[in-house]
């Protein structure tokens, strides 16, 4: 039988529960910014729940494929987090959020994890961006693929190619999210089992970290990566693939928007622990 792998987000609503009942979990993953006061009364609880479970943080701000470079702020708070919690995992996406607003101006943060191209001239800045954080907190980190609702006119890597080539050049890892995998094979009108399986057979599966599964919205013309209902059936699809290509691998069930009861997410937990344990008893 595998090992506990499966993990949900700290949330608040939840904390209180969590701490009195205790679930079994191999880990809980909390959003890096909502913790980059000195102290209060989030960050005190947080380190109670440290006591108890492993610690991932996932942040959604350093922007690593901004070419206007890394928020100096932003990474000494990070930093400083990392050395407080000491986290299992610390992670943030493939995406740019900075840029000038004008050119030679005063660079601003755009709030969103905005899509950057799969070229070269990306690969090379996000591999600098990469290094530098690595170098700051003294230890790798992972990349997330996003969910993305436009492409870009030059790209001319395919995107498992361009995460391969990511962990190779600046040894970091990848946050495998199989959502977005889903989610971005609907918006582009493909079939999202094929695509999303095919996605995971052509990246390096050392290279794989951690795993994110959720749940996504439907709506009349576009498919919204919203983390807010339970894992669609897709996606269970796709993550039993991906266990049987890569094995058991940390697996988070994220749930961000209308946040249910801590039974529903820890339900959601051990359906992923399932299929983790189902592949292991067919693997012994």
């Amino acid at each position: 039988m595998s090992s506990l792998c499966t993990g949900i987000g700290w949330r608040q609503p939840h904390e209180r529960e969590l701490l009195e009942r205790r679930p079994a979990l191999a880990f809980v993953e909390v959003h890096s910014e909502n913790h980059f006061a000195a102290g209060g009364a989030a960050l005190a609880v947080l380190e109670r729940g440290r006591a108890l479970y492993d610690v991932s943080l996932h942040g959604v701000g350093l922007a690593l494929g901004s070419a206007a470079g890394l928020d100096a702020w932003h990474l000494d708070r990070l930093a400083a987090l990392v050395a407080r919690i000491d986290p299992v995992r610390v992670s943030d996406h493939a995406s740019f959020a900075r840029a000038p607003r004008q050119p030679g101006g005063a660079v601003i943060h755009g709030n969103d994890l905005l899509p950057v191209a799969f070229n070269r001239s990306s690969l090379d800045i996000m591999v600098a961006n990469v290094q530098q954080v690595q170098e700051r907190l003294r230890r790798t980190i992972l990349v997330e693929n996003i969910s993305a609702y436009l492409g870009w006119a030059d790209d001319s890597l395919a995107e498992p190619q361009f995460f391969n080539e990511l962990a190779q050049r600046s040894g970091c890892g990848l946050l495998l999210d199989v959502n977005n995998l889903v989610v971005n094979a609907l918006n582009a009108g493909r079939q999202p089992v094929p695509s999303a399986t095919a996605f995971i057979d052509a990246i390096d599966a050392a290279a794989v970290g951690e795993i994110h599964l959720a749940g996504y919205a439907e709506l009349a013309d576009i498919v919204i990566d919203d983390h807010g209902s339970r894992v669609h059936a897709p996606v269970w699809q796709v993550y039993r693939h991906a266990i049987r290509r890569l094995g058991p691998r940390p697996t988070l069930i994220e749930w961000d928007t209308n946040v249910p009861a801590l039974d529903v997410l820890l339900d959601e937990a051990a359906q992923a622990q399932s299929v983790i344990d189902a592949h292991c008893k067919v693997a012994a």
